[in-house]
């Protein structure tokens, strides 16, 4: 019989509530500790899930295996780093941390204590995106539209960070270069930060990526699509959704190859619990991150870049 993997939650707002309610439903994991600092609702939480709840994190530290951190960017780095001190297996929520400085330092402590390190860029696990990255070896034009409708979580920080930022990863992910160009255009509507923006990355081999995100859209919209000579690839995040456009075989007395339309619709999977159960094999030492420190610190660094930009027009 294997043994189960104590994990804490730090942090039981909207988003940490649903991994505590993911990780009570897993069988190889025993729901330990919850923490947060609105006493009331932690304590209402431990005795729904039967586990121990306390406001003060430093009290999960040494008495769980793995702990899922889901507060607010700005203390990602406090809250991370005694867990990465003592070698716990630590999932942050995206991104990284608040700055490229902390980011850095927490590459480091995981690096240092050899504690297994986990970013929490939701859409990797989509399994429309998933069934996309081993089929595309050389992207040429990629077109990215993220939109939202406003809600006020996560109002503390820009566009860029609440949203593109899930994008920036999924294209580094598929075009493994350093960034050698970036254009950016952006405005604020409601909030005081950027709430919506226009990117634009151009690589060293010639790909180029059109990504926009927006949070003041009067409609929800996810459409990821993705040009190369393979074909065309046009993925639908929100419903789990693959169109392939590929070349087929030249037709007897043809000039030109048919092209081959083909309509995936995948399984109604959540990718939050496909993160989950990732994260606790990785915890257990069964595979590697699907995405990493180093690919967190990455995506944030160009985040920051492009925050420039908007700030300091040219």
């Amino acid at each position: 019989m294997s043994t189960k993997t104590r994990v804490g939650v730090v942090g039981v707002g909207y988003l940490g509530q649903i991994h505590a309610q993911i990780y009570d439903q897993m069988d190889n994991v025993e729901l330990a500790w919850l923490a947060d600092t609105h006493l009331d609702r932690v304590r209402q939480l431990g005795e729904k899930y039967a586990c121990q709840s306390t406001d003060n994190y430093f009290d999960l530290i040494d008495k769980v295996d793995a702990v899922s951190i889901v507060v607010p960017t700005s203390l990602h780095f406090d809250v991370a780093q005694p867990f990465l001190e003592t070698g716990t297996a630590t999932l942050i929520e995206k991104p990284i941390a608040a700055s490229v400085d902390e980011a850095a330092k927490l590459v480091e402590l995981a690096a240092q204590n050899s504690a297994p390190f986990l970013i929490g860029h939701l859409e990797r696990y989509n399994p429309a995106l998933r069934a996309v990255v081993d089929k595309v070896t050389e992207p040429k034009y990629i077109e990215v539209h993220r939109l939202g409708t406003f809600v006020e979580r996560a109002t503390d920080v820009d566009v860029i960070t609440d949203l593109m930022i899930h994008d920036l990863d999924l294209v580094l992910s598929l075009v493994d270069e350093e960034v050698t160009d970036v254009q950016a255009i952006g405005a604020s509507v409601v909030t005081d930060h950027t709430d919506l923006a226009n990117v634009r990355l151009t690589f060293p081999s010639g790909a180029v990526a059109n990504i926009t995100a927006s949070r003041v859209s009067n409609k929800r919209f996810r459409r990821f699509r993705v040009f190369g000579p393979e074909g065309y690839y046009g993925i639908n995040l929100m419903d789990q959704e693959l169109d392939i456009v590929t070349k087929g075989e030249v037709p007897a007395n043809g000039k030109f190859p048919s092209l081959e339309v083909a309509h995936e619709k995948f399984a109604n999977e959540q990718p939050l619990q496909v993160e989950l159960a990732h994260f606790i094999d990785v915890a257990q030492g069964n595979s590697m991150p699907m995405v990493t420190g180093l690919q967190g610190l990455r995506a944030l660094r160009l985040a920051e870049k492009i925050q420039k930009i908007l700030r300091h027009p040219a």
